[in-house]
């Protein structure tokens, strides 16, 4: 019995799968913000976002990966009845060292082929390149919008951006050129009875780092497990933070939402005010009637 090697296995299909999750879905999300929403019963609106912005680490994941198992050491071996060390037989050690082959194997070709996809999903940009952070910058700096946009490294960029028109279509932030499956952190959808609906797809569950295998950082711990197979503390400071406030506010009747509050008067109409937090399950959601 070999459970070390065993565990060690099982970590890297956890990093295996959480690379597939996050290169299909979440690669753009929020960290420290506020951002607010001024809704008119017209239809004419103000959008601001203030904070960070992550692209969540695909390069500095791939490097976990690649930095495992970089030469061949051999595992210890256990009594099955006692679980007690033992001397490993030589076929033992031969089965190692063969399991570890076939494993750097495995691992180049899900490597190349992650780096594959993130480069697709990220519009041509190689997230192995150290260009790629300013390059990805320089793209939103075009953007209408976006008038700050600064790297601050470790995927981190300290946004500034605002924007107003009238609520004749849908709206949704962020949008970035060339990478449509970026999971907004705001929807606006404007309905045929001049109703309009806010929901923020990016603060569920489903798209703040978790997967079947666990966190991404509990996930991450397990692929920097020492040789003798111990999971550290799954922390990791790659990661975001998600703290943030949103507020709305409108002269529009607002017919839903899942404020603790509800909405509270303002010169201006109606206020409703969320405090974003990991702790929260489902994000901001409003429904407000506009003028017909």
């Amino acid at each position: 019995m070999n459970r070390p090697f065993n565990l060690r296995r099982m970590a890297a299909a956890g990093m295996a799968a959480a690379f597939s999750l996050l290169l299909s879905a979440c690669l753009i999300s929020p960290g420290k913000f506020d951002a607010a929403l001024d809704l008119r019963r017209d239809g004419r609106f103000t959008y601001s976002y203030k904070g960070e912005i992550f692209v969540l680490g695909l390069s500095e994941l791939m490097k976990v990966g690649q930095s495992a198992d970089e030469s061949f050491t051999p595992l210890p071996c256990y009594e099955s009845d006692s679980g007690e060390d033992r001397a490993c037989t030589k076929e033992e050690l031969e089965q190692q060292k063969a399991d570890w082959e076939q494993e750097r194997k495995t691992d180049a070709e899900r490597r190349k082929k992650d780096q594959d996809m993130a480069k697709a999903l990220l519009g041509g940009i190689d997230a192995s390149d150290a260009k790629a952070a300013e390059e990805l910058a320089a793209r939103l700096r075009r953007q209408a919008g976006w008038n700050s946009v600064i790297y601050k490294g470790n995927g981190l960029y300290e946004v500034d951006f605002s924007i107003a028109g009238r609520l004749d279509h849908d709206f949704q932030f962020p949008t970035i050129e060339k990478m449509p499956q970026v999971v907004p952190f705001f929807a606006l959808n404007r309905r045929a009875d001049g109703s309009v609906r806010l929901d923020s797809p990016a603060f569920t569950d489903a798209n703040q780092g978790s997967t079947p295998f666990g966190s991404l950082a509990q996930i991450i711990a397990a692929e920097r497990a020492g040789k003798d197979g111990k999971i550290a503390e799954a922390t990791d400071p790659q990661l975001p933070v998600l703290d943030g406030r949103f507020v709305l506010t409108t002269d529009g009747t607002i017919l839903a939402n899942n404020t603790d509050e509800g909405p509270a008067a303002v010169p201006t109409g109606k206020r409703l005010e969320w405090t974003i937090t990991p702790r929260e399950k489902t994000g901001p959601m409003a429904l407000v009637q506009l003028g017909k």
